[in-house]
């Protein structure tokens, strides 16, 4: 006769070692956290304030520092100071944004200006090399069996892409004249990176200072990684992007493709987009040179080619290499639905905050694993082999 099992038992094995109860369970507690945020909202509204206020210093100072600390490291291994280093690597910045301001930002400007005058130009080149490869006749008829004007949808296209080209030049100059936080931004970025570059390494200890003593060698490892994962990102995609837009660069210049600083900006901005980032910087490239001529649409392809073709087998794999091991579709998905949530900061920001989250609910995930049964491996007993001979 097998023994009956106890009240708690019976209890533990029904519902504690339920994989399925522990799930629901979760998810109870998480909705009812939710629950409750929505009804007492208000209380997190000075904090809201707060984030929204340093957000945007402590991000730019956070990008500079994974920049200048490898530098500051490194002159601090040759003995010298620190600060001396900060300070020298801060009057060698300060240098290069002159010459920025004075010699390239009005060349950038002008060349922005232009290509925003000219669109509506483009577009006409555009509907008539259109008409002309395909032929006047068959266009007609493509254009009254499917009842297009394309006359008048041209222009209309043509009129809302030119007011919002020059809406949005118009809001990010307002945007950068008049907004307070970017003001505040740039008057605390310096304070905020020095204090980073001067103190940083100290900043993990100080936060796990206030964990129990238990666990504070498992968080500072768990800091480890996640600096690594940001750091190694960071680093390598400003590089892979400055690479790609010196490349584009040089290969526009060749073949005298106009606005080719503004375009190679364009690529190296959106370069910091895996995946994403190429489809989105080809399309200005592309009206441009279709709108010169068909044979510089041919050298700009060209040229995108090989350098996509560089930066794919050459720059990314010694840069970035592997440190992410992030599948290709879910950074995709994190990108889009970052988008989707936050606007262009969370397309920026989609792929190291996701590495981030993914060290810390891996780490999470190990923890309890090792604390619960629920994981634990069943040993499978092979069904018996019959031996009998057949019939």
């Amino acid at each position: 006769m097998e023994p009956t099992q106890t009240g708690p038992s019976r209890f533990k094995q029904l519902f504690l070692n339920n994989k399925f109860v522990i799930f629901l369970f979760v998810l109870l507690l998480i909705g009812l956290n939710i629950m409750v945020f929505t009804k007492i909202s208000y209380i997190f509204t000075p904090l809201t304030v707060l984030l929204k206020t340093i957000l945007l210093p402590v991000l730019l100072a956070g990008v500079v520092y994974y920049l200048l600390n490898p530098i500051v490291d490194y002159l601090e291994r040759w003995k010298v100071k620190r600060a001396y280093s900060i300070l020298l690597l801060f009057v060698i910045i300060i240098g290069l944004i002159t010459i920025l301001l004075v010699s390239v930002i009005p060349l950038i400007t002008d060349q922005i200006t232009g290509f925003i005058n000219n669109f509506p130009d483009y577009a006409e080149q555009i509907q008539k090399q259109f008409d002309s490869i395909i032929g006047s006749s068959l266009s007609s008829q493509v254009q009254e069996w499917l009842n297009i004007n394309t006359t008048e949808l041209t222009s209309n296209v043509t009129s809302k892409v030119t007011s919002i080209l020059n809406n949005v030049w118009s809001s990010v100059g307002a945007f950068f004249s008049t907004l307070k936080e970017v003001v505040l931004a740039i008057i605390t970025l310096p304070f905020i990176l020095f204090y980073l570059l001067y103190e940083g390494k100290k900043l993990p200890r100080t936060i796990v200072g206030f964990l129990p003593t238990k666990v504070r060698g498992s968080s500072l490892r768990v800091f480890g990684e996640m600096n690594s994962q940001i750091s190694s990102y960071i680093r390598g995609q400003i590089i892979v992007s400055f690479c790609i837009g010196a490349l584009l660069y040089l290969g526009y210049i060749i073949i005298g493709l106009k606005y080719s600083l503004v375009l190679a900006l364009i690529a190296a901005c959106t370069a910091v987009i895996p995946y994403l980032g190429p489809a989105i910087a080809i399309t200005p490239a592309l009206i441009v040179a279709l709108v010169t001529s068909p044979i510089m649409l041919v050298k700009m392809i060209v040229i995108w080619t090989i350098v996509q073709l560089i930066e794919g087998k050459f720059i990314s794999p010694q840069i970035m290499g592997k440190s992410l091991r992030i599948h290709p579709i879910t950074i995709i998905f994190v990108i889009l639905t970052a988008g989707n949530l936050f606007g262009i900061v969370g397309i920026i920001l989609a792929v190291p905050g996701y590495a981030v989250l993914k060290v810390a609910f891996m780490n999470l995930f190990n923890y309890i694993k090792g604390k619960s049964t629920l994981y634990n491996e069943e040993e499978v007993t092979p069904p018996p082999v019959s031996i009998e001979p057949k019939a």
